[in-house]
């Protein structure tokens, strides 16, 4: 399996980039999703380009599947004086509590300034933004069983956009996930890992043993109590064997059934079963 060569930017994704662009002075802050797990690889370089100068909450999702320590050092590394970072999980709800208090810190002035124009409830208007796969269809499902209504169509808005309006006063604008032309191969991995590729157009049994050999290299200990491993390999192919024969996955005359425990593996890391991991971190660590 070549990395280097994954290439999926159709047609689509040009338009979607033009139509971030063109909605951006519609709206008042973005709200960027990534997974907390691949923060690097999880953002799209165009979006940092695209909304500069926006007001912007970044949103780890996931962010109980992370290593915390790691987490707060990307805080740390990505929080300036328009971008506020959050740690979330989509799926439960967990931190998303916290988005209205950083859009009214984000954009303080401007709500003073309606505020003196008489204007008292003013419902920020938010983009959402993120790569396919990394959790900003479960974002947009959560808030919207928090809406009050679903606003149709703006005069001046690309038509079919449909505006959510929150109960606590945020009107949330959806846009499809974009990529990017072409991926190296450590962001080709890191989303393969998570899922945010799709296993169909992946070898799946390479896939799983980059990942032993990752695993095997940061979270060695994790890898060994998880699967009753007494040492590890410098070979990831050994390690992966060995877990195969440990949780059964053989075939008729004893062989390894790769595509089996590759998929196990997988399934494992990404429920959690494995603990917090964190693929990614900051470059200056």
């Amino acid at each position: 399996m070549d990395m280097k060569k994954i290439n999926w930017f159709p047609g689509h994704m040009v338009k979607t980039r033009r139509e971030i662009s063109a909605n951006l002075k519609l709206v008042d802050a973005v709200i960027e999703i990534r997974d907390a797990r691949i923060v690097s690889s999880s953002t799209n370089p165009e979006i940092e380009k695209l909304v500069e100068g926006k007001p912007r909450i970044i949103l780890l999702n996931k962010s109980d599947m992370a290593e915390d320590q790691v987490t707060r050092k990307w805080k740390k590394e990505l929080e300036n004086t328009t971008t506020m970072v959050l740690e979330v999980n989509s799926l439960t709800g967990k931190g998303l509590n916290n988005i209205k208090p950083a859009l009214n810190e984000l954009l303080k002035e401007k709500l003073e300034r309606s505020r003196e124009r008489g204007i008292v409830n003013y419902h920020i208007r938010v983009m959402v933004v993120g790569i396919p796969n990394v959790g900003k269809s479960s974002f947009i499902n959560r808030m919207a069983k928090n809406a009050i209504a679903k606003v149709g169509d703006r005069p001046g808005v690309t038509k079919n956009k449909q505006w959510i309006k929150t109960k606590d006063g945020i009107e949330l604008l959806d846009t499809p996930g974009i990529l990017w032309p072409k991926f190296e191969e450590e962001t080709s991995l890191n989303l393969a890992f998570t899922g945010a590729i799709k296993d169909e157009i992946m070898d799946i049994e390479t896939l799983a043993l980059r990942l032993v050999e990752k695993l095997s290299n940061h979270y060695g200990k994790r890898l060994m109590d998880r699967y009753g491993l007494e040492s590890l390999s410098e070979e990831p192919l050994e390690n992966l064997e060995k877990i195969a024969r440990i949780r059964g996955s053989i075939i008729k005359g004893g062989e390894i059934d790769y595509t089996r425990v590759a998929v196990m593996l997988l399934d494992e890391f990404r429920s959690g079963k494995l603990g917090k991991i964190s693929l990614e971190w900051p470059e200056h660590e």
